[in-house]
């Protein structure tokens, strides 16, 4: 009993210092996520910078004279000059600029050159038709996705499996536009379901909204859907074949769990990094799809916009445009740093320290 005493003591020692080495270990490992999500941010303000620049600088060498489609073919060069003047198109680039900018943060995007409407009065009632459809279209891409995804990893190599890969390849291939028109076809024209057009907001009747918006976003998720489900299903095969998916299994887990308690987290990553790219894709495919579909969208405003040469309504709609890419990427790092603490953008540096030193085994 003498010669235990000491041994206990010792053997709590040892779990003591264990779990504070593994409690070190889980605090680098929490610490790193500011620092990425740091990165992330600062990566976003410069690309918001940068983009600002350009699209500044795509009306600034515009050869379109406002002030004189304004004022029309009977204006003099002093109403002209006068115009210019009132537009602040004679002060240098920099300074117009820094002043668009500096306004453009605080939410003034200047007025329209022909409607003299502020641009985010104008921005603000076509912004949510697209949000709206193109928060439906990710919905319903991560649910086809998903459960396409799912039910081809599940049984690799099957003819379900086939089945599910030949129709993402062929939804791959197919424009937004030859989508909506098909669906316009079948579902409006034959089946009588779902109206072909026009828009009913959603705060003003939902079912309405509904039945207005299932087409188009229909028509804009499904390429979305097929590349989560192709990233999904080759993420599951891969990871329900790890030796610590089989291990849970053997442990007396159930297969369900496993797959949506362990295995889904682990493999999400690429699926979820699929739909962060497909954003962009659905904001581009809403410039067709808002045609056809007969949508108030952004789209539709730039357009009319760049007909009439209104730079600054043209200038407001891309940087909005720019700012809703970024939170969107924003919000999918965020997500990716939620599922999989291996995701973690923490350079180089720290890979090759991560790396050459290990978790502690009570970390495992």
């Amino acid at each position: 009993m003498s010669a235990a005493a000491p041994a206990g003591r010792e053997g709590t020692a040892g779990s003591r210092t264990a779990g504070s080495r593994t409690a070190g270990w889980v605090l680098r490992r929490a610490a790193r996520a500011p620092r990425s999500l740091g990165r992330v941010l600062a990566s976003a303000a410069t690309v918001f910078l940068l983009s600002s620049l350009l699209t500044f600088g795509l009306g600034a060498v515009s050869d379109a004279n406002p002030a004189a489609a304004v004022l029309g073919e009977t204006a003099t060069p002093a109403d002209i000059a006068r115009l210019d003047h009132e537009f602040g198109l004679d002060r240098p680039l920099w300074t117009q600029f820094g002043s668009w900018l500096g306004h453009a943060v605080q939410g003034d995007l200047g007025r329209s050159w022909f409607t003299t409407l502020p641009v985010g009065d104008s921005i603000a009632a076509a912004l949510p038709v697209d949000l709206s459809i193109a928060g439906l279209a990710l919905l319903l891409a991560v649910l086809l996705g998903a459960a396409g995804g799912v039910a081809a990893a599940l049984r690799p190599g099957s003819r379900l499996d086939r089945s599910v890969t030949a129709l993402c390849t062929l939804l791959g291939t197919l424009p937004a536009f030859v989508v909506a028109i098909g669906l316009i076809t079948l579902v409006s024209v034959q089946l009588r379901l779902l109206p072909s057009g026009g828009y009913v907001p959603l705060d003003q009747d939902p079912a309405q909204w509904l039945r207005f918006a299932l087409l188009p976003a229909l028509a804009l998720s499904l390429d979305a859907a097929a590349g989560i489900a192709r990233q999904l299903r080759t993420s599951l095969v891969g990871a329900l074949r790890e030796n610590w998916a089989t291990g849970a299994a053997m442990r007396g887990l159930s297969h369900r769990r496993v797959l949506f308690g362990h295995v889904l987290r682990n493999a999400a990553g690429p699926a979820v990094t699929v739909l962060g790219m497909s954003v962009p894709m659905l904001i581009g495919g809403a410039v067709v799809t808002e045609r056809i579909f007969n949508l108030p969208g952004i789209a539709q405003l730039s357009l009319r916009a760049a007909e009439q040469h209104d730079v600054p309504v043209i200038q407001g709609t891309l940087l909005v445009t720019v700012a809703v890419v970024l939170a969107a990427n924003l919000a999918v790092d965020a997500g990716l740093l939620a599922l999989n603490p291996a995701a973690r953008r923490t350079g180089r540096r720290d890979a090759r320290r991560t790396t050459r030193r290990p978790a502690p085994a009570g970390a495992r």
